[in-house]
């Protein structure tokens, strides 16, 4: 089987997308400096400009990612004279105007934020990843980021009801409802959208390193080996080297010289890729009703 094909470039990404062919990305997984944060780092967007400053570049993501491709956005709201700044859901709603379906949102839940005080608010321990397709059918691989089922099975499904024999609706009039006979006897059940991951305690001289099971788990869920997976904010590298080791190709964009430089040192080093996403796959635990 042939290498994956990884390629660290350096540039502003508003110049380097262009360069890229139209419809030959599967999988965009980035995250762009939020407003006004990483100032020492790229300098920093004020939050009433964002919406502005990205929308090109959210044009030519669209120009470069296939019909059946995604697009993944890690994103966060900052404080701004004591409550949060709204241009995150501006950029949605202005995305959707391009013409980009906003197909569902993930949370990142950091288990391990670092623990504070603030005088208004909690400890921030999440963050979005916001899903967007240019269709409605889109390649999604759900069976690659299955779980084990946990112990609640066990006496759930030994006893089942008339109920649980049928599809229940949901009362609540959401379109949704379960089965619960159809997880009888199997060793694995879907995830829900809220990835509990540890942020990068090691973060590579990067000044917001994401963990690398982030970026793979979505490389997982849409992407197969041999497909295309685009960083154009590829900072220390990770979305790369989860590509890499999960053989998928990869282009990776950033404006800074020194991380580019990094990221191809750190290139080097990687071995045949055998990546565990999770040190220990934690079960599935239903939502306990109230």
């Amino acid at each position: 089987m042939n290498e994956p094909i990884i390629r660290p470039l350096l540039g502003d990404c508003r110049e380097v997308l262009r360069t890229l062919d139209d419809e030959s990305i599967d999988l965009i997984v980035t995250s762009p400096p939020y407003a006004d944060q990483r100032k020492n780092t790229y300098g920093g967007i004020h939050p009433d400009d964002y919406v502005a400053w990205f929308l090109p570049i959210a044009a030519e993501l669209q120009r470069v990612l296939k019909p059946t491709g995604t697009f993944i956005l890690n994103i966060k709201e900052r404080v701004v004279k004591g409550e949060r700044h709204t241009y995150v859901l501006e950029l949605i709603l202005a995305m959707r105007r391009q013409g980009w379906l906003w197909t569902e949102e993930f949370i990142w839940h950091k288990k391990n934020s670092y623990p504070g005080k603030w005088p208004n608010r909690f400890r921030d321990a999440w963050e979005r990843l916001l899903q967007f397709n240019k269709q409605r059918q889109f390649h999604m691989y759900q069976e690659a980021v299955m779980v084990p089922m946990g112990d609640w099975a066990r006496k759930r499904l030994k006893n089942l009801s008339d109920t649980d024999k049928i599809r229940d609706e949901s009362r609540a009039g959401s379109g949704f409802g379960k089965r619960v006979a159809n997880w009888v006897g199997r060793e694995k059940v879907y995830p829900t959208n809220v990835l509990h991951m540890a942020t990068e305690t090691r973060n590579r001289n990067h000044s917001a390193a994401f963990p690398e099971a982030l970026p793979a788990w979505f490389i997982k869920l849409f992407t197969q080996e041999g497909d295309w997976v685009l960083d154009p904010f590829m900072g220390s590298g990770t979305t790369l080297r989860a590509a890499y080791r999960l053989r998928r190709n990869a282009i990776g964009i950033d404006i800074m010289e020194t991380y580019y430089e990094q990221v191809k040192a750190s290139l080097k080093d990687l071995q045949t890729p055998q990546l565990s996403l999770f040190e220990a796959q934690e079960a599935y635990e239903p939502p306990r009703p109230e």
